[in-house]
């Protein structure tokens, strides 16, 4: 039985993989400080933010747990009234239904995981972000 396989469990069935290169996927410029990218499994999503310095994202919160990797840059978030920068290689993990804010300090990369997927980014119904 090879490393990783349950006991029990067929192997020779083809499996729901997904491949994605960023390169290929469509970037989506919501307002002049901000863009990104974004794809998704069935119970996961991942983006890519481009966030210029100054971009403001405006209070809110969503059923979805996020984990926000800063590649490059500094981002300011307010979390429930408190302040916390998080700068280039550092992870923040915003709980579910937390209300949150964010200030891009610097031009700013990041990748942000989301689950449960974010369904209306998928629908357009995402107008805060796009002001």
């Amino acid at each position: 039985m090879p490393p990783g396989v349950p006991m029990g469990k067929e192997t020779d069935r083809e499996l729901p993989l997904k491949h994605f290169d960023w390169n290929q996927v469509a970037q989506e410029n919501l307002n002049q400080n901000l863009s990104r990218k974004f794809v998704n499994g069935e119970k996961i999503m991942v983006a890519q933010l481009f966030l210029k310095q100054g971009c403001l994202i405006p209070e809110h919160s969503h059923e979805s747990e996020q984990m926000c990797f800063v590649v490059t840059g500094c981002l300011k978030f307010m979390l429930e009234g408190k302040e916390l920068i998080i700068r280039g290689n550092e992870l923040l993990n915003i709980p579910s239904c937390i209300t949150h804010s964010v200030e891009a300090l610097e031009d700013t990369l990041t990748y942000d995981i989301f689950s449960p997927i974010r369904q209306d980014w998928i629908e357009g119904n995402d107008a805060y972000l796009r002001k």
